[in-house]
């Protein structure tokens, strides 16, 4: 009997919509399809969103231009911008950012692709809202999901007329669900599912998960603080803590414009010492960028650590080899700093996310979202990392904060998301 599959549909934006993706390769018919470069878009259509992402870059890199880059990144983010969520209230009045958007869909964005893959309509699975609304604007005949990437989100996730549709959502908390509601999307087309982590992070049962994490609270917790306090509760339950000694291992990663690369650059030039004498290393994620690759390397020759086997850059120019190397590098990793991003839900594999500055509306709410369930703290100032970082590890709250990832940001998205979908098929 064939195995069931579903159309899976991202978007080669940055990295949010293709990683929230990845981990449900395996169950898709053709692989991951993107909106915005699927094999017969039309020039017209490609370019469209070409010009939107080197639009969005553009502004990103310039927000650290002083004063006019703040400016112009807050009228572009003012029309992506989430209301506040209390007092509870209807929020279902469509925003200039969604009629932006469907007035796209119906000059024939996405019309190709949808006609196509209406040819087979099983469920159609997507991490991008305007491929949810290209799908019910041409009439695709099977089920309709969109997977939630971030931990709040802005009207333009939900339907242009949320009463009348026919998507599904795979909400990763319970704050979406909340908010999808108060934008008029139906109660029973809200799925919590949590947001989908890769598999090869987990293992049957969670035998690589708890693996990590064992190993992961010995590094973080070399004073025993934390786990003098935990251990028997800890190992009597569900966990057994790994007393091998290694480095501690820490890994920046550089958003998908490419920005906050300087951060990299400074963690390394404080932390030079520490990495000569292997008691810490570093992991540079470059993601697909060659620039970005080629300035850290450029970096660490500067620095007089090119033979230094303590410090790795994690790059490759296909995104869907990247996720599978980054996500690699996450097993021997202890610490993750970055931008609260989608990265924010892999604190649910029991990593501890230091946040750098939060970029645009939806990562100031994942960073409200990590703080609130223990398993984000912001970054202190990068220029003493090699005094604060110590004493972060010796007072234990990082690995309070890497057992609050685990229990608390879920990590079954993907068993929760194929049970939804295949339930129902």
């Amino acid at each position: 009997m064939e195995q069931k599959k579903f159309h899976l549909i991202a978007a080669d934006m940055g990295y949010g919509h293709q990683r929230a993706a990845y981990p449900l390769l395996e169950m898709s018919r053709e692989g991951i399809i993107n909106l915005n470069d699927y094999l017969e878009i039309e020039s017209w259509e490609k370019a469209y969103w070409k010009n939107s992402q080197k639009s969005y870059e553009k502004i990103s890199y310039f927000k650290r231009v002083p004063l006019l880059g703040e400016i112009v990144f807050r009228v572009m983010d003012y029309f992506q911008r989430i209301e506040d969520f209390y007092p509870r209230r209807n929020l279902s009045k469509q925003t200039l950012q969604q009629k932006i958007f469907f007035k796209a869909i119906k000059k024939g964005v996405g019309k190709r692709l949808i006609e196509k893959l209406n040819q087979e309509p099983i469920p159609l699975v997507t991490s991008f809202f305007v491929a949810a609304y290209a799908a019910e604007y041409y009439n695709y005949s099977g089920s309709i999901y969109c997977i939630v990437c971030d931990a709040d989100i802005s009207r333009a996730w939900a339907p242009i007329n949320p009463k009348d549709s026919k998507i599904i959502y795979l909400s990763p908390n319970k704050r979406v669900a909340e908010r999808l509601r108060q934008y008029g999307v139906n109660e029973n087309k809200i799925k919590i599912t949590g947001f989908p982590l890769p598999s090869d992070n987990i293992g049957e049962n969670d035998i690589f998960l708890k693996k990590d994490l064992g190993m992961r609270l010995n590094s973080l917790d070399p004073s025993g603080i934390f786990m003098d306090k935990y251990r028997g509760v800890l190992e009597n339950n569900f966990l057994e803590i790994d007393q091998l000694k290694r480095p501690l291992s820490v890994t920046f990663a550089v958003g998908g414009a490419g920005a906050q690369r300087e951060i990299g650059a400074l963690i390394m030039e404080k932390l030079k010492n520490n990495l000569l004498n292997k008691n810490i290393s570093l992991n540079l994620i470059a993601g697909s960028r060659q620039d970005v690759y080629d300035y850290f390397l450029k970096i660490i020759s500067h620095f007089g650590l090119e033979k230094s086997d303590m410090v790795k850059i994690i790059y490759h120019p296909q995104k869907m080899e990247y996720f599978r190397l980054f996500n690699l590098c996450l097993r021997e990793t202890d610490i993750l700093w970055t931008k609260p991003s989608e990265l924010s839900f892999y604190s649910g594999l029991g990593l501890p996310i230091i946040m750098s500055e939060p970029v645009g509306a939806q990562e100031k709410f994942n960073r409200e979202w990590l703080i609130g369930i223990g398993a984000g703290l912001d970054s202190l100032d990068p220029n003493f990392v090699n005094e604060w970082l110590f004493d972060w590890l010796h007072d234990g709250r990082l690995a309070r904060a890497a057992l609050n990832g685990y229990l608390n940001a879920g990590h079954s998205g993907v068993v929760n998301i194929n049970k939804e979908i295949f339930s129902n098929f």
